[in-house]
Order: structure tokens, then sequence, then C-alpha cells
């Protein structure tokens, strides 16, 4: 995949997230392809979608501004800066996240996020 192409595709995710679209998040990954955030592990498309659906469920009001894109090969970090709102208690989460990618075929097979909710920046930077 070329820069574009990932760039590309890395927009699509954000979006996805945003918008809690688990058909569209899954869509853009592997057949096997996997999820990990901390604590949990996601693979395939099928509980990639489940899982999405369920984080739905609990959170809306999604907001992700990309603050950093690093690209090699087929492989990305990206930094972005993550609220959202938890329903059952109306409280705002923020977090700065760092997301490593792997890229195969055209679609997303690894997705690894790192992320910081003790000390993330104000999206006002």
């Amino acid at each position: 995949m070329n820069q574009q192409e990932i760039r590309t595709l890395i927009e699509k995710a954000r979006y996805a997230w945003a918008s809690q679209d688990a058909d569209a998040l899954a869509q853009i990954f592997t057949a096997d392809g996997e999820i990990i955030v901390p604590g949990q592990k996601w693979r395939g498309q099928a509980k990639i979608r489940e899982e999405i659906t369920n984080f739905a469920q609990q959170y809306s009001n999604v907001k992700i501004e990309i603050r950093r894109v690093l690209i090699e090969n087929n492989q990305a970090a990206v930094e972005w800066y993550y609220e959202d709102t938890e329903k059952a208690t109306g409280r705002r989460n923020k977090a700065d996240d760092v997301i490593v990618i792997d890229f195969q075929d055209g679609c997303i097979s690894r997705w690894r996020e790192y992320f910081d909710t003790k000390t993330p920046a104000s999206n006002q930077q």
C-alpha cells in the first residue's frame, strides 16, 4: 500500500470509531484482523463488529482528533486525542492514544492501542 492509501484507511477507521459504525470498522480489517486494547483482544471481523456494537451501547459523543501519522512500509503509528461519554454516568472520558497499525492486502491486519487516560492533553493545543 502507498502512503495515501494508508492515510485514507486510517481516516476511515477514525470516522468509523467516531460514528460508532461497527460494520464500517469491521469491513476495513482483514478476515482475521485483530484489535488489541489494554486488557482485551478482538480477532476477526465478526468479533470486532460485536465489540464495537457493545461499545456503542455504553458510550456516546465520540470525538477523535488525529495529531500525527508516521508511516513506514505497511505499518503506521497514529497519535490521536480521544473523547467519549459514558452513557450510564454521563462521565466524559479523555485520552491521548497511540495506535500501531499493520496493513495487509489493502486492509488493517492488526490494530494495537496504547492509551493514557491520566495525562491527556487538552484538545485545545
